[in-house]
Parts: structure tokens; sequence; C-alpha cells
């Protein structure tokens, strides 16, 4: 909240909650799927984590008319040629260098850097102090923990996982775990 407060300060900003509960939540409103619903021109931006919740919730906003924004924190560092799609957060400190290529509603914490020639999914999650290196592939709904460093070269699957920092040597499987140092398989594909 206080980065979209800071990129839109005279919106009218409000957290939603699913089961329709209203309250108050660090001095910001909050108000319920359906009061949102019905706002004239409500746009939203999804703050869930889970790349699989993030995409539902992406869904049942699309379904009630409701748009999308992004935001980025002013210390956001871009070298050339970067693109993204919609809903993308960008939180304080985080680099991203040359041709690199960004789907929509992607989650890139505090601290965390993507190199050159990266092509990340739609609904990717970096936690905290992600070390993307270049050429790396990440696919749809992957989940990369806070701490981990990806070689440069690697493709990570489609909803795979990334424990918290995994050195990723080896390309991971769509929907697979990894975690450790040097990464190793965990779960299998789901």
């Amino acid at each position: 909240m206080p980065l979209v407060r800071s990129a839109f300060p005279a919106a009218d900003h409000v957290f939603v909650d699913d089961h329709d509960t209203e309250g108050w939540i660090n001095g910001t409103a909050v108000i319920g799927f359906n009061r949102l619903a019905e706002t004239e021109r409500a746009a939203a931006l999804i703050a869930v984590a889970a790349p699989a919740t993030r995409r539902m919730l992406v869904e049942r906003c699309r379904s009630a008319g409701i748009s999308f924004f992004g935001v980025t924190a002013i210390d956001l560092f871009i070298m050339d040629d970067v693109t993204w799609g919609e809903g993308c957060v960008f939180s304080p400190r985080v680099t991203l260098t040359s041709n690199i290529r960004i789907g929509a509603h992607f989650h890139c914490n505090l601290h965390s850097y993507v190199e050159h020639d990266c092509h990340i999914g739609d609904f990717v999650t970096f936690g905290p102090g992600v070390r993307c290196n270049g050429n790396v592939t990440i696919g749809d709904a992957a989940y990369i923990g806070s701490g981990a460093m990806i070689r440069q070269g690697i493709t990570i699957g489609a909803g795979a996982v990334v424990g918290m920092g995994a050195v990723v040597v080896r390309d991971v499987p769509p929907g697979a775990t990894v975690a450790g140092n040097p990464a190793r398989l965990l779960a299998p594909s789901r």
C-alpha cells in the first residue's frame, strides 16, 4: 500500500477482502469485493504472493469488469529495452538490466535483480533478494523464494517453486520444487 499511495497520491485507496469484511488496516479502509465490483472505474492491484491465488483473483476481477494497474518503487533502476505487462509490482531497490521481457502480474520484491535477456512469464513471484542472472527463462506462475540465485542460462518451468536461498544451477521442470545449494529436486512435477 505505501507504494500505491506514493504512486497515486490523489486516488482513493482501499484493501479488498474476499469475504466482504469491512474495517481498517494501517489507516486504510477495507471493503468487500462486492462493494469494489459496484464501484465505477474500479482498478485493482493484486498483491498476493501465491501465483495460483493471484491468477484466480485476476480472473474474478476481470469477470466483474475491474481493470488493473501496476506500481513501481521510485528507485526502480531500469537499463535498456525492458517491457512488462499489466498489474506488475516492483518493490524498492530492484534492478532490471537490458533486453528483458516480463509478463503480467509479476511481483518483484525488495533488493531483487533481473539481468540481461531474461524472459519471465505471467504471475511469477520473486521473494526479496532474488538474483536472476542473464538469459534465464521462467515459466508462468513460478515462485522464486527469498535470496534464491539463478545461474545464467537456466530455464525454470511453469508452476515451479524455488526454495529460499536456493542456488539454481540446473533447469527446473514445470511444477517441480527445488531447494538447497546447489538446488536439488524436493518434489517432482505435480
